[in-house]
């Protein structure tokens, strides 16, 4: 069971990696100037390969999450609250990535309208939904 744990660990905290940078990717094309093509298309080549590689990150972090629940109980029975709040979390988080992918979309199709400063505060919710994890997943308050 350690070594599920660990590795679902290493791929969780690896794929919120990725989510934690394509957002900070985002601001740069938000700012990028009408006229900069070669910087655009340099950013977009980064954040499409960065969301494509945090989805094959995210398939094993979930599928070892599920492992830890369904083989070894883990979140099961009464008393494990926190566990419904992390999935919960986890159902965010799923979503945030696929947010992700439509703003990618909307960049790539040049149908962007958010400013530079919103995607700033996007950003932010990444480290919101990480920390809430790990607080739930070691504190189990509930």
């Amino acid at each position: 069971m350690l070594w599920v744990k660990a590795f679902h660990i290493v791929f969780v905290a690896s794929w919120f990696a990725g989510l934690f940078y394509l957002p900070r990717i985002f601001v740069n094309l938000a700012a990028v100037p009408a006229e900069s093509h070669a910087e655009r298309e340099r950013l977009l080549l980064m954040a499409r390969r960065l969301y494509r590689f945090a989805g094959l990150l995210m398939i094993p972090a979930l599928g070892l999450g599920f492992v830890l629940w369904l083989y070894y109980g883990i979140g099961r029975g009464p008393g494990n609250g926190w566990m419904h709040a992390k999935l919960l979390l986890v159902v965010g988080a799923v979503g945030y990535h696929h947010v992700c992918r439509s703003l990618l979309r909307q960049f790539e199709q040049f149908t962007n309208r958010r400013s530079e400063r919103w995607f700033r505060v996007f950003n932010e919710v990444t480290v919101i939904l990480f920390a809430a994890t790990v607080v739930l997943v070691v504190v189990k308050p509930f």
